[in-house]
C-alpha cells in the first residue's frame, strides 16, 4: 500500500443497502436494510425482520460504523427495548429508493389496484366481468382526461371557475401513485369509473336469500330505504308522509336491485334477489332488529357475474 493512504478500519462497506433514517430531537438515527426486503416490510408481506436488516442494532452513521449510544436511544425512546426501536424506525422513518426499485413498487401498486377494480365491477346489462386490459384502458383513459382538463383550467386562468359546477364535482382520477395503498386507490378508481362511465359499468351484487315470518312481514315500520336514498331532497311533504311507513317487506324489497323470486308458503315468506354489497350490511341489521332474530339472510353468491 504507498506511504500516507490509509483505509478506515471501522468503515462499513455493504452491498444492496437501504438505509432508513429518523430524525429524533437533534440526532439523527439509521438502520441498515437489505434494498429488496424495506419495501416488503413496509408492505407487511415480509414479518421476519432478521431477513430486512443488514446489520444489527441502531446507528448514528451506518457507512462509518457509528453506533447509537444507550443514552442516545433511551433519550429518544424511553423505555423501549433495540428491537422496538429498530421496528419504529422501518415504520415511520425514511428511506431512499433507487429508480428501479421505484418503478417496480409502482407497478405492483398499479396492478394490485387494477386487480381489486376489475373484481367489483361488471357491464351492467350482460352482468359480465371485464377483463384487467380493458379496466387499465379506461382508467388510463380517464386519466389523460383530467390531465387535459387541468391544463386547460391553467389556460382559461380565472375564467375557469366559470365551468360547470355539476362536471367539477365529479371525482377525478390521476393515476396510481406509491404513497397510497392499493385498496383506498381502487376505491376511488371504482367512484370515478361509476361517475364517468368510459365503458358501461357497475357495481358486483350480491345474491342473498331472505326468509321471514309472514306475520312480520305486514308489520309497519319507519323506513329511510337503501342508505343510497337518504338524504335525498326536493320531496313534498305529502309524498314523505306517505312514504314514512312501510311495511318490513316493502322495505326489505326496497334493498334488493332485482328480485329473482319472491314466494309466500306457509307462515314463511321468501324472496332471493340481487343486491349491492354496500347495501348488505344494512338490510342484515334491519331483519336482525324487526324480526327480533327470526328472519335470516343468507349469501348464495358473493359476487354475480359471468366471466369472459
Amino acid at each position: 500500500m504507498p506511504v500516507g493512504i490509509k483505509t478506515p478500519s471501522n468503515q462499513i462497506k455493504l452491498t444492496n443497502l437501504a438505509l432508513v433514517r429518523m430524525k429524533k430531537g437533534k440526532k439523527r438515527f439509521e438502520v441498515a436494510c437489505y434494498k429488496n426486503k424495506i419495501q416488503d416490510w413496509k408492505n407487511k408481506i415480509e414479518t421476519d425482520i432478521d431477513n430486512v436488516i443488514q446489520l444489527e442494532g441502531v446507528f448514528i452513521n451506518v457507512n462509518k460504523g457509528e453506533k447509537a449510544s444507550k443514552a442516545d436511544l433511551e433519550k429518544a425512546w424511553p423505555g423501549m427495548k433495540n428491537k422496538e426501536i429498530v421496528e419504529d424506525i422501518l415504520e415511520h422513518g425514511e428511506y431512499q429508493v433507487g429508480e428501479k426499485e421505484r418503478s417496480a413498487e409502482l407497478e405492483r401498486i398499479k396492478n394490485e389496484v387494477i386487480n381489486i377494480v376489475a373484481s367489483k365491477l361488471v357491464e351492467p346489462k350482460s352482468k359480465r366481468v371485464y377483463t384487467t386490459g380493458l379496466i387499465e384502458k379506461s382508467l388510463d383513459q380517464l386519466s389523460q382526461q383530467t390531465s387535459v382538463q387541468q391544463q386547460g383550467d391553467k389556460a382559461n386562468g380565472a375564467s375557469a371557475e366559470d365551468g360547470d359546477d355539476k362536471e367539477k364535482a365529479l371525482p377525478k382520477w390521476r393515476g396510481v401513485v406509491a404513497t397510497k395503498d392499493a385498496k383506498s386507490q381502487a376505491n376511488h378508481a371504482i367512484k370515478c369509473l361509476m361517475a364517468h362511465q368510459p365503458i358501461p359499468v357497475t357495481r358486483i351484487q350480491m345474491r342473498l336469500r331472505i326468509v321471514c315470518p309472514t306475520a312480520v312481514t305486514k308489520q309497519a315500520v319507519k323506513s329511510t330505504g337503501k342508505p343510497a336514498e337518504k338524504g335525498k331532497k326536493g320531496k313534498a311533504a305529502a309524498d314523505e308522509e306517505q312514504q314514512a311507513l312501510k311495511s318490513v317487506k316493502d322495505t326489505i324489497l326496497s334493498y334488493i336491485e332485482k328480485v329473482e323470486t319472491d314466494e309466500t308458503e306457509g307462515a314463511e315468506w321468501e324472496a332471493v334477489g340481487l343486491v349491492e354489497p354496500g347495501s348488505y350490511k344494512s338490510l342484515n341489521e334491519f331483519i336482525e332488529t324487526h324480526t327480533k332474530g327470526r328472519g335470516r339472510v343468507e349469501v348464495l353468491d358473493q359476487s354475480v357475474g359471468v366471466d369472459v
